[in-house]
């Protein structure tokens, strides 16, 4: 009786699913994994939706202040700023308002 499966057969294709295996490990290894180990390491971001690896953009570039200011300080030095346009804004307007009244007076008094 001769048959297919002999215990020749069955070690090499043990041995043949197994090196196959042993290959997808490392190609999983390789092609998979490193990559997003190798990002991050040198300091970015791994995207794995994407399998990017993406440069986090620094804060202040974006919006522009300083660095190591607060965003409170920041929006504090601002509202400074907004209160010195707004008081010379109401001096110009009562200085205007000042010398319509002077005009009107003289006006009357003609």
């Amino acid at each position: 009786m001769n048959r297919f499966l002999t215990m020749r057969r069955l070690s090499i294709l043990f041995f043949g699913i197994f090196a196959v295996l042993v290959a997808g490990a490392f190609a999983f290894q390789t092609f998979y994994v490193a990559p997003a180990d190798k990002c991050e390491q040198s300091g970015r971001w791994w995207y794995e939706a994407g399998r990017e690896c993406v440069q986090p953009i620094y804060l202040p570039d974006i919006t522009g202040r300083p660095e190591g200011v607060t965003r409170a300080e920041a929006s504090n030095a601002a509202n400074r700023d907004l209160l010195v346009v707004e008081d010379r804004l109401e001096a110009e307007r009562e200085a205007r308002d000042a010398a319509l009244e002077r005009q009107r007076e003289e006006f009357n008094n003609r």
